[in-house]
């Protein structure tokens, strides 16, 4: 039973939405992103990267296999950029993978982490 005032939420492809057009937290995003590379990449290690040691270092890394990526955690495509960010996805991408993440481009970053963890995927070829 729902209780005046509160928002229940809806799952959407595996994402909480929240009713009444209210968006949802970047840590509620992380947090449900998080579980979702760990079930789609077996085996694979999701480590939350300190945001005080480095000012713009991406959200989250991601090791599988001999490969590692970084993403940088949005609550949605026109949240604000600290300063660094867009320097630290870029530099990290040329090392390997690294992207900006947020709902609506969700779908889209884990299809190319796919091709990228597959044997001979690389950054460039996405």
């Amino acid at each position: 039973m729902r209780e005046e005032g509160k928002m229940l939420p809806c799952i959407t492809s595996s994402l909480f939405v929240f009713m009444k057009g209210e968006r949802m937290r970047e840590s509620e995003f992380q947090a449900g992103l998080k579980k979702e590379l760990r079930n789609t990449f077996e085996g694979c290690m999701v480590v939350k990267l300190d945001p005080s040691y480095k000012q713009g270092i991406p959200d989250l890394l991601i090791l599988y296999g001999n490969r590692w990526a970084s993403l940088e955690c949005k609550k949605s495509a026109k949240a604000k950029r600290r300063p660094n960010q867009k320097l630290y996805v870029d530099r990290m991408d040329q090392m390997s993978f690294s992207r900006f993440i947020y709902p609506e481009n969700k779908e889209e970053v884990i299809n190319e982490l796919r091709q990228y963890f597959e044997p001979g995927g690389s950054s460039r070829d996405i």
